[in-house]
C-alpha cells in the first residue's frame, strides 16, 4: 500500500513546478486539473456525458467549450451543481484507480482544492506550497489570461492560504526554485525515514 502524500496550494503558490519536482524524483503523480483535461477532450468519459446533458457546452470537435461552459455557469449557477454532478464521480474514479494501481511507495494527489473537496481524508499527510502574497499576485498576473477581479473571484473560492498551511504536514515555500527543490527532497527524506 502506497504512503499517499497530498499536494496543495492557492492559485499562483507554485504547485504545478513542486508537483513536477515529485515526479522528477520518480514520485507517481495524479493530477486533478489535468484528469479534467483529459476527461473534457473528445471522447473523453466527461464529454460524452456532458454532450447529452448539456450540448451546448461542446465544442464542433466534440470536446468541451471551456469558455462556453463558463458562460452557462455565470448565467446559470445551477449548470454548476449540474456539471459537479457528472464530473466529480469521473474524477473521483480515476482517482481512485489511480491509487488502486499503484505500486509505489510513495505516490502524489495534486488536489487544488484538496481540503475544500474534503480529499485531504484520503491523504496520510498533506504538503501546502507558498509563497508571500505579492509574489502570488505577480505569478498570477503575469499570465495573460488573468485579471485582477479574477484573482479575488477564485481566492474568494479557496481556503486561504493560512488555513490551508496550518492543516498542513509540510508546508514548502516557493519563492526559490532551489529552496523549493530542497524542501521536496527533506519532504520526502522525512516521510521514508518514518514509513519505510
Amino acid at each position: 500500500m502506497s504512503f499517499v502524500l497530498g499536494l496543495t496550494g492557492s492559485i499562483g503558490m507554485g504547485k504545478s513546478t513542486t508537483a513536477q519536482m515529485f515526479a522528477d524524483a520518480g514520485i507517481p503523480v495524479w493530477d486533478a486539473d489535468a484528469t479534467v483535461h483529459r476527461l473534457y477532450a473528445p471522447g473523453g468519459a466527461a464529454a460524452l456525458a456532458l454532450a447529452k446533458a448539456l450540448p451546448q457546452a461542446m465544442d464542433a470537435n466534440g470536446g468541451v467549450d471551456r469558455a462556453a461552459l463558463k458562460a452557462m455557469i455565470a448565467a446559470d449557477p445551477k449548470v454548476l451543481e449540474q456539471l459537479n454532478s457528472i464530473v466529480h464521480p469521473l474524477v473521483s474514479a480515476d482517482r481512485a484507480r489511480f491509487l488502486a494501481e499503484s505500486t509505489a511507495p510513495i505516490v502524489l494527489l495534486d488536489i487544488p482544492l484538496l481540503f475544500e473537496g474534503g480529499s485531504d481524508q484520503l491523504c496520510d499527510a498533506v504538503v501546502v506550497v507558498t509563497a508571500p502574497p505579492e509574489v502570488q499576485k505577480a505569478r498570477v498576473l503575469a499570465r495573460n489570461t488573468m485579471t485582477l477581479a479574477m484573482l479575488e473571484t477564485i481566492l474568494a473560492r479557496q481556503m486561504p492560504d493560512a488555513e490551508k498551511r496550518a492543516r498542513a504536514d509540510y508546508i514548502i515555500q516557493t519563492t526559490s526554485l532551489a529552496e523549493a527543490a530542497k524542501a521536496v527532497e527533506d519532504v520526502l527524506a522525512d516521510i521514508r525515514s518514518k514509513h519505510a
